[in-house]
């Protein structure tokens, strides 16, 4: 995810060093708010979505827009925001970081929306923050993970960069408490994505946990992204014989990785995070390979909860049935946490919006009760889900 290509860096560069002058928030033209700020039309506030609707990590984008099409028009039918209806703008970033890039450029430079909800990967996202930084833009990342979006290397604070997920550390801690202290594993296997800041965040993370609690990591292996062949290094694997592996990663690869790790007999306990939650990952792996396995997500249409239940009810009627998946519900919520700072906030100014965003507390949305910290993170808890015959069932929550 980290690979760029030569001419989407060097269109970035020139665009973005032109927008930064030409259009950053608070300038007025025949698409910007009296109020100041862009994104305002008329009796209309346009927001864009920068999404993978497109390419390896497809299931994603299309699963937010979903999410951020039912709550927009939700939001519409019950008046708007501040009077004003919402309308989206969609750009397809095709799974690729540079494209997102091009994307987040479009929609500030051309579109002129007050905000960007998405990507959903975070080698996406981190590809757009220093256009939207430059052009004070307030972006909004549904499944963006990586501690990087919002937080520099020197730890200063991205002001106009959030996200709706938890982060990777907190995934990484769950699932090694997870291992050792609800299936009381003693050793563990990691085999993780070498392309993916995603996936390193969280075998980081969760390796520092797991040996804190006691285990003891047996192997560590990696894979780069669009790999198909695991075989070789699954045998290395097996024969450390691990009760445990961790396999941080998207959905494509992991698919494949479960599925010849049991034809090569390896019975251990799996899980990853929230990259593995695709109805496609089933389709790859095959039904029985998923058993034994588990998978962090941030929440479950299986949970009782009223709130979550309307959601779950509201999507099956607007998409013929279908049960909303994780990424569903986190471009849902995602409008929903702009749509509540865009009300506090008064108007479109940028500022406003990035300071509403900032200060949210005790949002009750659909992947649960959300208050942003000091760094722009999410307070929330994760769930646990496990796969019986190619099904997600509800094992457990786990608080922050």
């Amino acid at each position: 995810m980290k690979k760029r290509k030569v001419t989407g860096i060097l269109l970035s560069l020139m665009l973005s060093a032109g927008i930064a002058v030409g259009c950053s928030g608070g300038t007025k033209d025949a698409n910007t708010s009296a109020s100041g700020g862009q994104g305002a039309a008329g009796d209309t506030i346009k927001i864009g979505a920068n999404l993978e609707l497109s390419g390896g990590t497809a299931s994603y984008g299309q699963s937010s827009g979903q999410g951020i099409e039912l709550a927009v028009e939700e939001i519409n039918k019950n008046g708007g925001i501040n009077g004003k209806k919402l309308e989206v703008v969609k750009v397809d970033n095709k799974s690729d970081p540079a494209e997102s890039t091009n994307a987040a450029i479009k929609l500030i430079s051309q579109e002129k929306v007050a905000a960007i909800i998405g990507p959903a990967t975070s080698g996406a996202v981190l590809a757009e923050v220093e256009v939207a930084t430059k052009n004070k833009t307030p972006v909004i990342t549904t499944a963006g993970t990586s501690t990087k979006i919002t937080v520099n290397d020197d730890g200063s604070v991205n002001d106009f960069m959030f996200r709706t997920c938890f982060i990777d550390p907190f995934q990484g801690k769950v699932a090694a408490n997870f291992a050792t202290k609800e299936l009381k594993v003693k050793t563990a296997a990691i085999f993780s994505d070498s392309s993916s800041d995603y996936a390193k965040g969280l075998a980081d993370a969760f390796e520092k946990k797991f040996t804190e609690n006691g285990g003891k990591v047996v192997a560590k292996e990696a894979y780069v992204a669009k790999d198909t062949d695991f075989r070789a290094t699954l045998t290395r694997i097996k024969s450390a014989n691990p009760e445990f592996i961790f396999i941080p990663g998207y959905y494509e690869e992991v698919g494949l990785i479960v599925k010849q790790a049991r034809e090569l007999g390896i019975k251990a306990v799996l899980m990853g995070g929230d990259g593995w939650d695709s109805p496609t990952l089933v389709e790859l792996a095959g039904k029985d390979a998923l058993n034994n396995a588990y998978t962090i997500v941030h929440y479950s249409s299986d949970d009782p909860d009223p709130k979550i239940q309307n959601f779950v009810k509201a999507f099956k009627e607007k998409y013929n049935g279908k049960s909303p998946n994780g990424f569903n519900a986190l471009g849902y919520d995602s409008v929903y946490f702009l749509a509540d700072a865009l009300k506090r906030a008064g108007d479109l100014d940028p500022i406003k919006i990035k300071d509403a965003l900032a200060q949210t507390k005790d949002l009750q949305l659909v992947s649960g009760k959300f208050s942003v910290d000091e760094q722009h993170n999410p307070i929330k808890s994760a769930t646990i889900l496990e796969y019986k015959d190619g099904k997600q069932v509800f094992k457990t929550k786990i608080n922050p």
